[in-house]
């Protein structure tokens, strides 16, 4: 008999929530996958940590497996999400049996400290000026998804990023303009898809194809009509890209 499949774990982005991959949980744990998604640090009922960064994400994630007695998991991680799988490789690659990046990049922007500066300061200025996470989902999460998303399937994602404390977002936000691992890409051993959606303006299909043209043996594919919100916008679809990937690599058990 083949060993037991590895864990799903589900990483949000940064105005995700881990209910926001309900759909992916469902269906996967009914096709017989064990299945996890976190709240990560800060967000939800998960404790905040001080002085935030990617190597403490990682680690947390890890504490999280620990506990939760998962030994190998596939980390399943979306823009934010994919780079704490990334980070996770490399500091706890012993955990990691493969990896989905899905409207991810390994690393953020142009590498220039303006750059960060002025993305920051665009990304925090509504809630300076004393708008609610709510009134910044109903702005961003639209712009974020493709020109075919009904207004119905983004309806969980603003729910999720509505639900985010000021606190957790502005530290998520921090951590995400210092995200640098473009050399760990190379190292990758195990079986990796990196995904993108047509129409994403945050991960274009350009960035997402490079990083899987630098990872060895890594998987390309693209989701038609999508934006970055790939999973809300299209559950089905994002499903179905998925399971074609964890059919070649992760087979069922079989008996000999």
């Amino acid at each position: 008999m083949r060993g037991q499949r590895p864990t799903l774990v589900f990483l949000h982005g940064i105005g995700g929530r881990a209910w926001g991959w309900q759909d992916a949980l469902e269906h996967f744990a009914g096709q017989g996958w064990h299945v996890l998604a976190w709240d990560m640090p800060g967000y939800g009922e998960s404790p905040p940590i001080e002085g935030l960064d990617f190597d403490h994400l990682a680690d947390a994630l890890e504490a999280l497996l620990a506990h939760a007695q998962v030994p190998r998991a596939v980390l399943i991680g979306h823009s934010l999400g994919g780079m704490v799988a990334l980070q996770a490789w490399v500091r706890h690659p012993q955990r990691i049996a493969g990896l989905v990046l899905a409207g991810s990049s390994p690393a953020f922007g142009h590498g220039s400290g303006d750059f960060q500066t002025r993305f920051l300061a665009d990304r925090l200025a509504p809630l300076e000026a004393g708008q609610t996470l709510a009134d910044i989902a109903a702005r961003l999460i639209p712009a974020m998804a493709g020109p075919g998303a009904a207004p119905g399937a983004l309806a969980r994602a603003q729910a999720c990023m509505a639900s985010i404390t000021p606190a957790g977002y502005r530290a998520a936000l921090h951590a995400l303009v210092q995200f640098e691992q473009r050399a760990a890409l190379p190292t990758i051993s195990v079986p990796t898809l990196c995904l993108a959606g047509e129409h994403d303006r945050t991960a274009a299909p350009a960035v997402v194809r490079r990083m899987a043209d630098k990872i060895p043996g890594a998987g390309y594919a693209e989701m038609r009509g999508a934006g970055h919100l790939m999973n809300f916008e299209k559950p089905e679809a994002f499903a179905a890209v998925l399971s074609t990937f964890l059919d070649a690599h992760f087979p069922a058990e079989t008996q000999p």
